[in-house]
């Protein structure tokens, strides 16, 4: 591909993060990130009502850049890439998710099945783009080998996620999901990995260590290489329904993954469509089921759609 320079927009969200930084790199790109959000009152309406003028948006960008491509994500990317294509007409800017405006705006988006968007310029994926390969998990250093796991030992992880605007992600739900944990894994003598994620509150992990005491293994901060450690070492993941991120990411590994399900403040057809689409692709099944092993191909959307770029706008 022609290009080599990016500049990256997202409001600093995990999941963004993730989406935004895992495209450019499998486009061999160097890059630049900014986070960015819209000042208030702009933040509380709708897109197209919110002017593409710098003095809306809450965060340093420059407005002229030497980059080449810029990739935003998310709800407040989209002003700010809107407003460095206007002053930079050469970037060639890229959007991951529904913009919720005219997709004319940009020479191509990036939408997962469930925005249930088309066009000539959409790239539709099966999850969420993201940063997780396994080339990395492969090579990274075991954080866990302290802890003397023995050779054929049985381990699960479940990966916490936190509460959003769709789930409240509570004490008396986490009960539940822990009470699953310890029958149908700790008294089958699985070890047990709590991996925390930075929407995760702390006092989620506390309420994890006091529930679990020495049976299981809390890390307490964020922390990559304990994550990509426990993706590498683990027969069987858990993920809680409110990350689509997070369950993308694990299904790079074609481990068995069961979904923790939360309850929904409301109901939401784009999450419902996601998880039937995975569980019908063989990939998740749900926390509470007989548990078993099973494989599937490997997902990873991110490469196929840098491909696809890279053909694109060679």
């Amino acid at each position: 591909m022609k290009y080599s320079k990016a500049l990256l927009l997202t409001n600093g969200v995990q999941g963004m993060i993730s989406q935004a930084e895992g495209l450019a790199k499998a486009l061999n790109l160097d890059f630049k990130h900014y986070f960015v959000n819209l000042k208030k009152p702009w933040k509380y309406f709708p897109i197209n009502f919110v002017p593409v003028q710098k003095f809306v948006i809450q965060g340093e960008i420059p407005e002229n850049t030497d980059d080449e491509i810029l990739i935003s994500c998310g709800k407040n990317g989209i002003i700010p890439s809107l407003f460095l294509k206007k002053n930079n007409k050469n970037l060639l800017n890229i959007h991951i998710q529904n913009p919720a405006v005219s997709l004319s705006n940009f020479d191509l988006v990036i939408a997962p099945e469930h925005d249930h968007i088309s066009g000539s310029n959409v790239i539709s994926t099966f999850g969420s783009l993201h940063y997780v390969t396994q080339e990395e998990i492969k090579n990274v250093n075991n954080y866990f080998s302290k802890y003397n796991f023995f050779k054929n030992e049985k381990i699960v992880t479940i990966i916490l996620g936190g509460p959003n605007r769709y789930y409240n992600f509570t004490k008396i739900e986490l009960l539940k999901i822990f009470y699953d944990l310890k029958e149908n894994f700790l008294d089958k003598n699985y070890k047990l990995i709590i991996i925390k994620s930075r929407r995760t509150p702390n006092d989620i992990i506390t309420f994890a260590k006091n529930y679990f005491l020495d049976t299981a293994i809390v890390v307490d901060k964020v922390n990559k290489e304990a994550y990509f450690s426990a993706l590498k070492i683990s027969n069987i993941l858990i993920v809680t329904s409110d990350s689509t991120s997070m369950i993308s990411e694990c299904a790079v590994t074609e481990k068995p993954i069961f979904v923790a399900k939360l309850n929904p403040i409301s109901q939401n057809k784009k999450f419902n469509f996601f998880l039937d689409s995975f569980r019908q692709k063989g990939i998740i099944r749900f926390l509470g089921e007989k548990v078993d092993y099973w494989s599937y191909p490997v997902l990873n959307e991110t490469n196929r759609v840098a491909n696809i770029i890279k053909q694109r706008f060679n």
